[in-house]
């Protein structure tokens, strides 16, 4: 089952942005937090939808949608139906239609090769494109990372004062108590 067979090349070519955009839509909605990692994520998943769409072309080579339609597919005479020889030229056919057949593969080759290598071309821009993009991932989350690391010192530091003020509180009272039990006691 061919899912694609009904898409053509432009029709491939907006399936990759659309899908892409989908994505970056989605995830941003969803983590707007992380917007860096989700802008490279949907870069990389534009270069490999290219870079399969650019596979599926090479995979069905002879599909007409690759094709420009300028030059219709060859056809081998026939010589089996030559009076008088015919009969003995049959296995000529038959070798005449496997040449005549690698010809037309060949040539549908050649009209599916620029088509493949210009989603695998785009693929190929799109993973440039993605490099920096990962160091600017990168170099925002370093900082995040010490933002959240300094928050939590601070924090930390804050606890560690809490608990000394705590102690020096608990000692007041135990202070407190003790004076407060000799003096009952005195009494």
């Amino acid at each position: 089952m061919d899912l694609l067979a009904a898409m053509s090349r432009d029709e491939l070519r907006i399936y990759a942005w659309v899908a892409a955009a989908v994505f970056a839509l989605v995830a941003g909605a969803w983590r707007p937090r992380r917007l860096h990692w989700t802008v490279l994520g949907s870069v990389l998943l534009f270069a490999a939808l290219n870079a399969g769409a650019g596979i599926y072309v090479l995979n069905h080579f002879g599909d007409s949608r690759w094709s420009t339609g300028s030059e219709p597919p060859l056809s081998a005479p026939s010589f089996s139906g030559t009076p008088v020889v015919g009969q003995f030229l049959g296995p000529l056919d038959s070798a005449l239609n496997g040449v005549v057949g690698g010809v037309n593969d060949f040539l549908a080759f050649k009209h599916a090769l620029p088509v493949a290598l210009d989603f695998l071309g785009t693929s190929g821009w799109a993973l440039l494109v993605s490099f920096p993009l990962a160091v600017l991932a990168a170099v925002v989350s370093f900082a995040a990372a010490r933002r959240r690391a300094a928050d939590f010192d601070k924090y930390r530091a804050t606890v560690d004062e809490l608990k000394e003020e705590l102690a020096q509180v608990k000692r007041q009272i135990a202070s407190g108590n003790s004076a407060a039990t000799a003096h009952t006691l005195d009494a």
